[in-house]
């Protein structure tokens, strides 16, 4: 069953349209991934669940409900979190500090503590540099803090808008391994990724999006095999 369905959605920026009938889907505890080239909606999109733009036209539903009449801190307290591009954390806050504001909805603070140790076995370069500041950190511990500030908000939805960029290789398979682990404690994951091959090698299904919409679809090997694929986004 679908747990995130958007139909037919249309998004203007003033004159300038983002997505043109757009129509996705996401199953409960699976990881889809959005391809597709800068410009072709893809942060729109999370944008627009996440209650940050709103859409003209057509609807967007998480587990029947129309996330359109929503606030975005309303979006959050039913459970979708969203990861933007470029991490956003505190940068002069400590790691621990900015693990424990992630769960500033949670009334249990024991439940609080539970999830940042856990962020910290999952993440052990947390562990080691909790103390330091936030923007001390380099680009890939950076993107761990918000992941694990994330997974302290108790996510059922979690919204990656680029994880990898800007990171080494090593770096984002490390993060592509988490995000693997999250979806296996029982989170869905929509991802935005511009690395199609990291993207594939871990998602279910995957959408590429051109012009606002959807170009293509179908199961992560299928798409990964496909020339069309391969030669846009995969290389030779």
């Amino acid at each position: 069953m679908s747990a995130l369905v958007l139909a037919d959605v249309d998004l203007y920026y003033h004159r300038v349209q983002a997505l043109d009938r757009l129509s996705i889907d996401v199953q409960e505890n699976e990881i889809v991934a959005l391809l597709g080239n800068n410009g072709a909606g893809k942060t729109s999109t999370l944008s627009m669940i996440s209650g940050l733009v709103r859409p003209n036209a057509g609807s967007v539903t998480w587990r029947g409900q129309d996330l359109a009449k929503l606030q975005p801190w309303d979006i959050v307290a039913a459970g979708l979190l969203h990861i933007p591009e470029g991490r956003r954390i505190f940068s002069t806050m400590t790691v621990h500090e900015n693990l424990l504001i992630g769960g500033y909805l949670v009334k249990d603070q024991k439940l609080i503590r539970q999830r940042a140790d856990e962020a910290y076995a999952l993440m052990p370069r947390l562990a080691e540099r909790r103390s330091q500041q936030g923007g001390t950190l380099s680009g890939g511990e950076q993107q761990m803090l918000a992941l694990g500030r994330a997974l302290v908000g108790g996510p059922k939805l979690l919204l990656l808008d680029e994880p990898s960029m800007g990171l080494a290789p090593l770096v984002v398979k490390q993060v592509m391994q988490i995000i693997e682990h999250v979806r296996r404690n029982g989170t869905t994951v929509l991802l935005v990724e511009q690395n199609a091959r990291a993207a594939l090698r871990i998602a279910d299904r995957a959408y590429v999006i051109e012009g606002g919409s959807v170009a293509m679809s179908g199961t992560a090997d299928e798409l990964a095999a496909d020339p069309r694929v391969i030669e846009a986004y995969l290389g030779a």
